[in-house]
């Protein structure tokens, strides 16, 4: 008979009999409840090899018997043939979304108690090290696939530029695959690889990386019709999980824990080596250990091609969204990703020595206040201003300064940005140390980031990531993050420029948002602000609070109410509250906003566009009965804590529905707009490359000579009817032309003499 232990963190009302249909002994790491559990509230005794089968609810379980890290990863493994992590059921009334992936490891854990289901160990993996075999497996391929081939490589580097591919992998068939070294790749090899590419749907998983390497390395291109990607696809199906190989290998597939020979073999190498897992590489792999693994690779992917295909197939919403946006949308970011961009070199160096400069002079000013110099004496320590313990003891110990209230995650006073903020209306420390920090995160984050990274033709080649948020914006990662550049300070933007005979064009979208919640609402008196053009907030203002003004003269007559008729805009797309807008609209003109007025002004502002408030209420409504939405193109939001037992948990997630219908909408346009761009510009033969989408943005070099053409066909393509506009008005847009991203900005704060920056005096 099977014997089998359920061992949770402490006792607790969760009755496992519910979930588990198989008689279980029960046990508890701590024999008294408890909420946070610590080493020395262990206290269980337990011989576990007895049992065949031990299931770890928790992560504190799975940490202290499997060495698990992430219960969500392994959730429903057999992890060393006997223990089995599982997410505790508890948590599923305040958070529903992790239901389906409960259930399925309760499904998975009653299979291997049945015997029905094993890790699958068996397959024909193998690695190829032969010209002679690889020709041989090559035309085996061309002879027996069935529609569809699975490809993947294993790099040195995670760009094009700074390594090389050591082997393709390749799989035609479930449970079955090889690996490539592409040290044995002749012509020959290269041209059955061409014939394969050209015969069938090439299947990878995240394409974007191993389409760059191929075509970088190998020369071979591929078919843009005639390619997927399974983490595109899964990111389709749902959007909020993990889109990782390994963590879908582990939830939909039974090949396990595949790769943790392999994890084993980089940890030890590491350990022997004495070098940073960071920095590990994989030609530092034998051939015999990283074939097997790599190999399987790809008959990963290929059984979750057969597994997602299908499924996005059916609904035609989401089979929409994944052939006529994610894949264009992946395609086109590979591209712009290989242009670059354009730095200068010179500048960003010249920045790195000023901001040494003002980061000295600015610490200099901080260790001039005397909270600071008592603090140094009595803790015989110098002061870091970086320190959130030492930051506490200074600011409310030594001046006395009352917290804000703001707390950490872990439920510490907050020190962040926004607290030395307010607190600099008391004291000027706080914002002596604000000034460090800033100019010290500019200087980490970008300049010393970006100059070792450049590439030898000046520019920067980052990520942008479509599968990275849940509304359906871009994310940018890797050597350089795109979406953060600071708008305050134009020293980053300024260095961002254009060489001689180019210019950077910038597009943005005009008050996309509002736009089109304008749009999706139907309300024409919002449309109408739209259709009359003229500063939007300025006409929102005159016709919520009816002034006795033209447009053009409320910002100057009436500057409060135009900001509150701002706040009152974007805020109700995130669920703004009279108490928020008073508080944005008070920041903004220094003047205090109560909150009487902010609740009379919303009324006021919902009386004149009330269809606006019945959409916003009709997408509530059904969001909370339904717990999804779908935007305009069909993208789907899954949002299953709208069920949750917690309140404000349950509202968050209404908001985060109605904000992706609108978000992705504008982000969904913005794209299709870059990628027409695009493929304009190349019909045209212009010289112009899209190399940035920021937000709401598209940034491109382009030559002298072509950018009066180039900012047509952008406006114009932007401006395309995707049947999401008000007729009459389409979206609108603002162009900016100038030799750097910073438009002139950065030539009114600095001036560069020689290979020194300083800043420009004001007056």
């Amino acid at each position: 008979m099977t014997k089998i232990a359920v061992i949770d963190k402490a006792p607790n009302k969760t009755r496992y009999s519910d979930y588990f249909k198989f008689e279980f002994d029960h046990y508890h790491m701590s024999s008294v409840p408890i909420t946070k559990l610590l080493k020395k509230d262990v206290d269980l005794e337990v011989d576990l090899e007895p049992y065949d089968f031990v299931i770890l609810v928790g992560a504190e379980a799975a940490k202290e018997y499997a060495k698990i890290t992430s219960v969500t990863n392994y959730a429903g493994q057999l992890v060393n043939d006997k223990f089995i992590p599982i997410s505790n059921p508890a948590m599923l009334a305040f958070k529903p979304e992790g239901k389906p992936d409960f259930q399925r490891a309760v499904d998975k854990i009653h299979k291997y108690i049945e015997g029905t289901l094993r890790p699958a160990s068996e397959g024909d993996y193998k690695g190829i090290s032969d010209t002679a075999e690889a020709i041989e497996f090559f035309q085996e391929v061309l002879a027996n696939a069935q529609g569809y081939v699975a490809l993947d490589t294993e790099t040195t580097a995670l760009y094009p530029r700074d390594g090389y591919v050591l082997g393709l992998s390749m799989s035609y068939k479930s449970k079955h695959g090889r690996y490539i070294l592409t040290d044995c790749l002749d012509e020959e090899c290269l041209s059955l690889l061409d014939q394969i590419v050209k015969t069938f749907n090439i299947v990878f998983h995240n394409m974007k990386f191993d389409y760059k390497m191929i075509k970088y390395h190998l020369g071979q291109d591929f078919d843009h019709s005639r390619v997927h990607d399974t983490m595109v696809m899964h990111y389709v199906l749902d959007e909020a999980d993990s889109h990782g190989l390994k963590q879908l290998a582990l939830k939909y597939t039974d090949y396990g824990d595949y790769d943790a020979e392999l994890d084993d073999f980089k940890k030890e190498y590491c350990a022997k080596h004495g070098i940073l897992q960071d920095d590990f590489t994989y030609d530092l792999i034998p051939f015999d250990v990283i074939s097997r693994y790599a190999a399987i690779d790809t008959a990963v992917t290929y059984d979750l091609f057969q597994k997602f295909w299908p499924i996005v197939q059916k609904n035609d919403k989401l089979r929409y969204v994944y052939e006529q946006i994610l894949i264009p949308g992946t395609l086109f970011l590979m591209d712009m990703e290989e242009v670059g961009i354009p730095i200068s070199r010179e500048r960003l160096e010249a920045a790195n020595k000023y901001l040494d400069e003002q980061i000295q002079q600015a610490k200099e000013a901080v260790y001039g206040f005397e909270a600071v110099k008592q603090f140094e004496k009595d803790s015989g320590k110098i002061f870091n201003p970086n320190s959130v313990m030492q930051l506490r003891v200074v600011l409310f110990d030594y001046l006395g300064l009352q917290p804000t209230g703001k707390k950490t995650a872990t439920g510490a006073i907050s020190t962040d940005a926004e607290v030395l903020e307010q607190l600099s209306e008391e004291h000027p420390l706080p914002a002596a140390i604000l000034k460090v920090r800033q100019l010290g995160k500019i200087q980490n984050t970008y300049i010393q980031k970006i100059l070792p990274e450049l590439d030898r033709d000046s520019r920067i080649r980052t990520n942008f990531n479509l599968t990275f948020t849940t509304s359906g914006r871009l994310s940018s990662s890797g050597k350089f993050n795109a979406q953060q550049i600071p708008r305050d300070d134009p020293i980053i933007k300024g260095c961002i420029k254009a060489p001689p005979g180019y210019k950077i064009v910038s597009q943005d979208l005009t008050t996309a948002e509002m736009y089109y919640a304008a749009v999706l609402s139907g309300d024409k008196n919002l449309q109408q602000v739209f259709s009359s053009g003229g500063d939007f907030h300025s006409t929102i203002a005159k016709m919520v609070f009816n002034l006795p003004c033209s447009v053009e003269e409320v910002k100057k007559l009436y500057g409060s109410m135009r900001q509150s008729a701002k706040a009152i805009s974007f805020g109700i797309l995130y669920g703004s509250g009279a108490k928020k807008v008073s508080e944005t609209v008070t920041k903004a003109t220094g003047e205090y906003y109560p909150l009487e007025q902010a609740q009379s002004d919303i009324k006021q502002y919902f009386s004149r566009f009330n269809k606006l408030k019945n959409w916003l209420d009709t997408r509530k409504a059904f969001i909370e009965q339904n717990g999804y939405t779908y935007s305009f193109f069909g993208r789907k939001r899954r949002l299953p804590n709208v069920f949750s037992s917690d309140k404000g948990i349950a509202a968050h997630e209404v908001r985060s529905g109605i904000n992706a219908e609108v978000q992705s909408l504008a982000s969904d346009v913005n794209l299709l707009g870059a990628i027409l761009t695009a493929n304009k510009v190349k019909e045209k033969g212009l010289d112009a490359k899209i190399f940035m989408l920021v937000h709401d943005s598209i940034v491109a070099l382009v030559k002298d000579e072509d950018v009066v053409e180039y900012c047509e066909i952008l406006k114009r393509s932007t401006q395309h009817d995707w049947g999401c506009g008000i007729p009459g008005a389409p979206i609108g847009v603002d162009q900016d032309i100038g030799d750097d991203y910073s438009f002139g900005h950065f030539d009114e704060y600095y001036r560069i003499e020689g290979d020194k920056l300083s800043r420009v005096q004001a007056g």
